[in-house]
């Protein structure tokens, strides 16, 4: 590889939104090391076998909030968004919580529990995509309202209670190994690569930019929006189930009030970071698991360097607004003139002096 073939693919990568997403990753990482030089070190449980570790814990509390992430992106895509998938993660979490305490430990219970928590999810996700596609509702009004509503009614499901439940199958679905690897983070990167080989592989990835950067000449094309926009909501709100289901499954234990609680938040930021527009149109999903991932880094780094929970937000913040401005173009652009103004500038220096 030429030195010129190197400095191109160099200035491509530097140009790709999740690249900064990594960069950032690894800068926490370092942080981390600095202050434990074994923090990235891996041991094995002796009672199990499975590998245990900081890294194992973040790939572990990533796997949420890319499944959201994910729903996220093709929702932002269409120029809309969805501002009930930590509400829809808590249904799910109920529903599935309150079937296991009647239906008891076996594996056949635990699928059943994961596909009614799904199927209700999605009929959730698909009053999102009727208020907004039919009804014609804004975006923001109309996942509000179930954003408000969700919780409510998680509430009826478990009688306003914290619903535990014992199921060995499906508690394995956010505790389990293969490989050593979290079997949670397993299945987030295939439904992420299921995701996205659908959307990139059919026109439905293409059509879905088109309703987000111009509605009307997608109209025009032969797009027809509507059904479109239901199945970005309808899949918005599966992939929310998927992320309940595996953030209950870890205790058991569904808690209305926190399972969920402002992770849609967490998913616009991730959506953000991998260079999504929030004015619709192109996409990335793996700049959207790139920034789940970073989001968990970020999290488990404010817990171990030990910050104080009212500076959280504030230091949460600060690491976002500088991974922003380094995506920015126009900062770039301004980094790379003042590269290019400072030869000039010390040649005419020279020139003063050597008059």
């Amino acid at each position: 590889m030429t030195a010129a073939a190197g400095t191109t693919i160099w200035r491509d990568l530097i140009h790709k939104p999740f690249f900064w997403g990594i960069v950032a990753i690894l800068a926490l990482l370092a942080l981390n090391v600095i202050k434990d030089p074994t923090y990235l070190a891996l041991s094995i449980n002796p009672n199990n076998g499975n590998l245990v570790g900081n890294l194992i814990d973040i790939l572990r509390q990533a796997a949420p909030v890319m499944m959201i992430a994910i729903g996220m992106s093709l929702v932002i895509a269409t120029g809309g968004i969805d501002l009930s998938v930590g509400s829809l993660m808590a249904v799910a979490g109920a529903v599935s919580m309150e079937f296991l305490s009647a239906a008891g430990d076996s594996f056949g219970a635990a699928l059943a529990a994961v596909g009614l928590a799904l199927v209700i999810t999605g009929i959730l996700g698909a009053v999102n995509g009727l208020l907004v596609a039919y009804v014609g509702l804004q975006p923001f009004i109309a996942t509000l309202v179930l954003m408000l509503a969700g919780r409510g009614i998680a509430k009826v499901i478990t009688g306003g209670q914290n619903t535990t439940a014992s199921n060995d199958a499906f508690r394995w679905i956010a505790n389990g190994f293969v490989i050593g690897i979290p079997v949670v983070f397993i299945l987030a990167v295939l439904i992420v690569l299921a995701v996205g080989w659908v959307v990139r592989r059919s026109a439905l990835g293409l059509m879905i930019e088109a309703i987000g950067i111009n509605p009307r000449a997608s109209r025009m094309a032969g797009i027809k929006p509507k059904g479109l926009l239901l199945t970005a909501y309808i899949m918005s709100g599966i992939l929310a189930g998927i992320a309940g289901i595996m953030s209950v499954g870890s205790v058991m234990t569904v808690d209305i009030s926190r399972t969920g609680y402002q992770l849609e938040l967490d998913a616009i930021l991730a959506v953000v970071i991998g260079g999504a527009s929030l004015a619709g149109g192109k996409f990335s999903l793996s700049g959207a698991f790139v920034g789940a991932l970073l989001i968990a880094t970020l999290d488990k780094t404010v817990l171990y360097l030990g910050v104080s929970s009212s500076a959280t937000p504030a230091f949460k913040a600060i690491v976002i607004v500088v991974l922003c401005l380094l995506q920015s173009q126009r900062v770039r652009s301004w980094f790379r003139r003042r590269r290019r103004a400072r030869p000039v500038e010390q040649l005419l220096h020279k020139e003063e002096v050597s008059a």
